[in-house]
């Protein structure tokens, strides 16, 4: 079955209710504005065959630009990436929030569980955020290797590093890191059947000097991210995702930044530059990775507590410092 096709089946499969409420790709629009420019193409190669008969295909074909396609297309794709990747990070966003919630709502939680099964509804709606997202990354990738099929260009591929740069681009977002520790905290990767229904997420050498996590999600999409923190070397604790997508333990990235621990990853100066790319302004839009530490906290608590030790210890140290200093001013010394 072509993917189009498949595509086509996923939007008015099970989940369509699902996707009346989301963004997704609109494939068949943009394959149409893709077949228009081809006829185009196909007229201007003719043409030019006919005043050289002895130009190969290749060079008659050096439309790489084309400027109603340019417009129709990379305007509308862009829009409905940005689109994506915002309502695949509300809707994670919010079923992570029930999966740690506390205090009332907790509470209220556990009164709700005596009647539905909620951690199963839990599951379930992770699983059609994980497939939303697959399903649109590959129709993107789909399309825009179409593009420089029929352009004879790499303006397909030049888009893609756009995405990357704009930080839309939806299989390295860190809410699918935390979507697979969420995954993993239920437990779901030692039933049987989990594999078939979903695909496999796996966590591995956490307690080594590789920690990775492995995502093989639907259509044999295989992702691995790299868990070390590259300012400790050692595996991330209480971590926390720049606006770049560089994930550091919280008392690393307090320390790159220049603030201190108890003040705050986003407390950091607008022109804190991130420690690996040197991008300025990541760290007020900073994510707390709580799925990811709980994960840690599960599967490596030795580590996990001589770390936490470790950095309550250094908070507890940065706090009389900075209000030592505090009351010196106050007092004039």
């Amino acid at each position: 079955m072509k993917f189009g096709e498949t595509f086509t089946e996923y939007l008015h499969g099970e989940e369509e209710w699902f996707l009346e409420k989301c963004r997704y790709v609109e494939y068949k629009k943009l394959k149409k504005v893709l077949k228009k420019c081809k006829t185009c193409n196909s007229k201007r190669s003719d043409d030019e065959h006919m005043i050289s008969s002895a130009t190969s295909l290749s060079d008659s074909c050096q439309y790489q630009s084309c400027p109603w396609c340019d417009q129709m297309f990379f305007e509308e794709l862009m829009k409905e990436a940005s689109d994506i990747a915002g309502c695949f990070k509300s809707r994670v966003r919010h079923l992570l929030h029930l999966h740690v919630a506390t205090g009332m709502q907790r509470y209220m939680m556990r009164l709700r569980r005596c009647f539905t099964d909620e951690k199963q509804a839990l599951i379930h709606e992770g699983h059609i955020l994980i497939q939303y997202i697959t399903m649109n990354a590959i129709a993107i990738r789909k399309i825009l290797k179409k593009y420089d099929k029929v352009h004879g260009s790499e303006n397909g591929k030049n888009f893609t590093l756009k995405m990357r740069a704009e930080r839309i681009e939806l299989l390295h977002s860190p809410w699918l890191i935390e979507l697979g520790a969420f995954y993993l905290n239920s437990g779901l990767d030692k039933v049987g059947n989990f594999k078939n229904s979903f695909g496999r997420i796996s966590c591995e050498n956490l307690n080594e000097d590789q920690p990775v996590m492995k995502l093989m999600l639907p259509n044999s999409i295989e992702l691995e991210f790299d868990l070390v923190c590259a300012i400790c070397l050692e595996t991330v604790f209480n971590p926390y995702a720049l606006k770049c997508g560089h994930i550091f333990c919280k008392a690393c990235a307090c320390s790159s930044a220049s603030v201190m621990i108890f003040q705050g990853v986003k407390a950091a100066p607008q022109c804190s530059k991130c420690p690996i790319c040197r991008e300025v302004g990541v760290y007020a839009e900073a994510v707390h990775m709580i799925e990811l530490h709980l994960l840690l906290k599960i599967r490596s608590k030795e580590y996990w507590k001589e770390r936490m030790m470790g950095e309550r210890s250094e908070m507890v140290k940065q706090s009389k410092m900075f209000w030592n200093e505090q009351t010196m001013q106050m007092i004039g010394f």
